[in-house]
């Protein structure tokens, strides 16, 4: 294992990574650093959890200059995740003397423009109040050293491809790009492609699904049956925090609602909430002030809390990828979690499908707890 100390890191944001307790890299961290330190771009395709942060932020903070104007832009599709990236930056440059503001939208924008103020040498951004704050005028970026694009693929999914054209146009050619993404779509790499030069390609694990040092189970049950197991997997779980995924706004308030009036302390996250209700879930659930998270898989990309031991999908996402971003959330940077989906008859295909994706055995719950599947045996074998 390459040591941080070892890769020529300066001894003000050394400090920062030892009081994270930080001595060893992981993989991308060890790959990456020294690439983007030399000025190199670079494409990078890992897997949520292997410290994707600290592998972009350390060569950022190692090249900016306190009150030198805004010198790096990192955008991410999420606000979720725009506040975790700031979180950990904060914490990296506490004695770089290099601060950083977080950029999104649902909060009131006198709040970001006092920040801006004060002066930032990183912005933190999601791509649409980005773009508000440029039309504003309260951002230029003609001083930009750095760009960073996260989760590319979810930008995509989500539609912000030309917002990520047009800010990139904004900035100077002369810059050090990089790009992370969890899967590598053709737009993507068109996008790569023009606004990046030779950039190096550091795909750690691109190809491993298998959601290793996770315990993963699987439960086949009626759909009615799924609240009472829900409280019994919870109830069981000793270890940490639980996070469920549900795959629609209207499931998750069910399941919170009813996980409330079974007196556990929950939060939860989707769609319809104010963006204010949304930090004040994830700020309680971060703390520690509550022991569950019910959230919809939009929410599922900014959530890192080293204590969560237990993820449960109340309902089978309909993509392999979303059910490895979800167990992703327990087993944080090398820890050990587990992961219980809750198979309804009607999604033992899409169950199906994610389990030949898993290169670990997966622990049959119905096998465990004797439960019998009372559908036909051929859906049964498949499983």
């Amino acid at each position: 294992m390459t040591k941080f100390d070892e890769l020529g890191i300066k001894k003000s944001i050394l400090d920062g990574i030892r009081d994270m307790n930080f001595l060893e890299t992981f993989p991308i961290q060890a790959a990456a650093i020294p690439v983007l330190l030399s000025g190199q771009d670079v494409i990078g395709q890992a897997h949520t959890g292997t410290g994707k942060t600290a592998a972009f932020s350390i060569p950022i903070l190692q090249n900016i200059v306190p009150k030198g104007g805004i010198q790096a832009l990192i955008l991410a599709p999420t606000r979720e995740l725009a506040v975790q990236i700031s979180g950990e930056i904060i914490k990296f440059a506490k004695y770089a003397g290099i601060r950083n503001t977080t950029i999104y939208g649902g909060q009131s924008i006198n709040v970001q423009l006092k920040d801006l103020e004060r002066g930032v040498e990183v912005v933190v951004a999601t791509p649409g109040r980005l773009i508000d704050h440029l039309k504003r005028g309260s951002i230029e970026l003609n001083d930009i050293k750095f760009v960073v694009l996260d989760e590319a693929d979810t930008m995509l999914d989500m539609g912000f491809i030309d917002d990520i054209k047009f800010i990139l146009d904004l900035v100077p050619e002369e810059r050090v790009t990089s790009l992370f993404s969890a899967t590598m779509p053709a737009e993507i790499l068109r996008l790569a492609e023009k606004y990046m030069k030779n950039p190096q390609q550091i795909f750690i694990d691109s190809d491993d699904l298998s959601g290793e040092g996770i315990d993963q189970a699987f439960l086949v049950i009626r759909d009615r049956e799924k609240m009472n197991f829900l409280i019994k997997f919870i109830k069981e779980n000793r270890n940490g925090q639980t996070i469920v995924f549900c795959s629609t706004k209207d499931r998750t308030r069910l399941v919170a609602h009813e996980l409330s009036k079974a007196n556990f302390n929950i939060v939860s996250i989707q769609g319809d909430m104010s963006q204010f209700r949304r930090d004040k879930s994830m700020y309680l659930f971060k703390k520690g002030k509550a022991d569950v998270l019910v959230a919809t898989d939009v929410a599922a990309r900014g959530i890192d809390v080293p204590e969560v031991a237990l993820v449960i999908n109340y309902d089978v996402p309909n993509q392999d990828l979303v059910y490895f971003h979800r167990i992703g959330r327990t087993a944080r940077a090398g820890g050990k979690g587990r992961a219980i989906t809750l198979v309804s008859y009607s999604s033992i295909g899409d169950f199906r499908a994610i389990a030949a994706q898993t290169k670990v055995k997966m622990t049959d719950l119905n096998k465990v707890l004797g439960i019998e599947i009372k559908i036909p045996d051929s859906l049964k074998r498949e499983v």
